[in-house]
């Protein structure tokens, strides 16, 4: 009852901030936190479902500590770097134990928190009253419920492999030394879930909902699943394994294909938005759009806890220059991902070292900032003067305004998702935290038709992202073909949220442990401008880092958790 009444006060202090004070004012006042008036009413039962909606994440890795609101699992990944004073904020290069794996340290509670609040939900919405009265309404909240909570599972299982799958809020006399399910079974169990609520969530919400959960929503959150579940990391032949890793059906890559189509189906397999240049591309992540399939809205009206505006990307990721604290640094060794103008690579012979931003892809413009590029009516500078008394130090170095800890130390900065249309500490009016889009699924369509042999259709999918961003159709068959979906996955979903995960999926350990490269630029007397590349600093693997420990603590408390294997 405490954690119920914890959890309707904090979604009438959402209320708060996302509706107008003479709705506020309506609410029922001396004993509107009782149990049976919650129930009773659906407009309060909808006010149950919105503080859930948090488990869905934002901009910020853990919005619970100060550090990982401003940045997020990129500084993990193959992507970037986190960039401040060369903090081990992820503890990546001191290496995971079971009681201190960084600022990736509260996933495990935070998750299960949210898990309890829709269970509480989901125990007694089908006798409340609100039901009775209003099923067809009640009954779409109950399937956005299944929705998040499926939504938090396949979280929880792409960080620690298989869980305890619990269906019911514990009480008090309950048995809590819990044992954990297998990841086949918790695989299964999201699927049903999903499916589930998909039978009920609409295709579509109107703009006034956008963020809400939909059919499409449910079906994307399945085919990431299933594209997981079957990639190689859960093979029995791989290592880790056993029952809390593997995933044996013999039809995983033939579901993880269905799951995709499913929504290809739906959509008619369109095209993805056009695009004419790199400015078009970056605009499709600052507002609502028909190829975001699920997201988090934010706006003014939706302010949470580490969402605020200092916690949003554009001060988090700019450059020092500029006032940003440029905390994910993208590393060169990602960049040189990204192809030359006419789809050739890095390693071809298009490429100058000595002139790494010329003649690139659209998504390297509109993805990184770099030295030279133009951003909020500058030209970035990276660079250290050889001859201060010619030349200054340009603003965005060690030196130029002094701001060493927050100068980027490859390079780099994110642009993806910054909005110059607003002040660096305003927010966007409309710009969302993408979760699931379209791109993704044709990309994981293609992925899944690859494996099963259908090479033609591997290659018009993923073909449908290649061509939007202006490079040429995928051409390449065997294993090369494979690469290219790697790569254009890796480069078209980039600080999304993806690597981190697809690189271990991939068992990818060149990706996983590495020297982290970076640029160091030089301005000479007479103002040419040049490149050095070096190592930033050395990230090591750890095998047992396919997945994170249980927490000691949860060890302990419940004997019959068993450890990730390593720890």
């Amino acid at each position: 009852m405490k954690n119920l009444k914890l959890a309707y006060i904090w979604a009438i202090l959402v209320l708060v901030v996302g509706v107008g004070c003479e709705d506020v004012l309506d609410t029922e006042a001396s004993d509107a936190f009782a149990e049976d008036l919650i129930y009773s009413d659906p407009d309060q039962v909808e006010r149950l479902v919105y503080p859930v909606y948090n488990s869905t994440e934002s901009w910020g890795l853990n919005k619970f500590q100060w550090w990982s609101r401003r940045f997020n699992i990129e500084v993990g990944s193959f992507e970037a770097r986190f960039n401040f004073n060369d903090l081990d904020q992820l503890r990546l290069r001191a290496g995971w134990t079971p009681s201190n794996v960084g600022v990736l340290g509260e996933k495990w509670s935070n998750y299960w928190s949210y898990i309890r609040s829709a269970n509480e939900f989901l125990d007694k919405i089908d006798a409340s009253e609100a039901m009775q009265t209003d099923p067809d309404r009640v009954n779409l909240l109950k399937a956005e419920m299944k929705f998040l909570r499926a939504n938090i599972y396949t979280k929880l299982i792409k960080y620690y492999g298989g869980v305890p799958i619990l269906e019911n809020a514990l009480g008090l006399d309950d048995n809590f030394d819990l044992v954990r399910n297998s990841y086949e079974e918790c695989v299964d169990f999201i699927v049903r879930e999903l499916d589930e609520a998909a039978a009920i969530l609409p295709e579509s919400r109107p703009a006034s909902e956008f963020g809400r959960a939909t059919k499409l929503s449910a079906l994307a959150v399945k085919s990431r699943t299933l594209l997981y579940a079957a990639s190689i990391l859960h093979d029995p032949s791989t290592a880790p394994n056993g029952p809390l890793y593997d995933y044996s059906k013999s039809t995983k890559w033939q579901d993880a294909a269905d799951a995709a189509k499913a929504i290809i189906d739906i959509v008619g397999a369109r095209d993805l938005i056009p695009v004419a240049d790199a400015t078009e591309y970056h605009n499709l992540f600052l507002s609502p759009n028909q190829d975001i399939l699920f997201a988090r809205a934010f706006s003014s009206a939706y302010y949470d806890f580490g969402t605020d505006a200092n916690s949003l990307w554009n001060q988090t990721q700019a450059p020092s220059g500029y006032g940003g604290w440029a905390l994910s640094s993208p590393t060169h060794n990602f960049a040189l991902l990204y192809n030359m103008a006419d789809g050739t690579s890095t390693s071809e012979g298009g490429y100058d070292p000595a002139n790494p931003n010329e003649n690139r892809e659209l998504r390297y413009y509109a993805d990184l900032n770099y030295n030279g590029a133009q951003f909020r009516g500058r030209d970035i500078q990276y660079y250290l003067s050889e001859d201060v008394d010619a030349q200054p130090h340009g603003l965005d170095s060690p030196q130029g305004l002094g701001n060493t800890g927050h100068s980027s130390k490859t390079g780099y900065n994110i642009r993806k998702f910054q909005d110059e249309s607003v002040g660096l500490t305003d927010v966007s009016p409309n710009r969302p935290y993408i979760l699931y889009r379209l791109a993704e699924v044709y990309l994981n369509y293609a992925e899944a038709q690859y494996h099963l042999g259908q090479e033609d259709i591997a290659r018009q999918f993923v073909s449908k992202v290649s061509t939007r961003a202006l490079q040429p159709a995928i051409t390449s068959s065997g294993a090369e073909l494979l690469e290219d979906i790697k790569r254009e996955r890796r480069v078209e979903l980039a600080f999304e949220g993806h690597n981190f995960f697809d690189e271990r999926r991939w068992m990818n350990e060149d990706h996983l442990g590495f020297d982290v490269k970076g640029l160091k630029w030089t301005m000479a007397a007479d103002g040419t401008v040049s490149n050095q590349e070096y190592t930033v600093v050395n990230r090591p693997w750890f095998e047992r880092q396919y997945y994170l420990p249980i927490p000691a603590s949860e060890v302990e408390k419940a004997p019959s958790m068993v450890q990730n294997d390593g720890y």
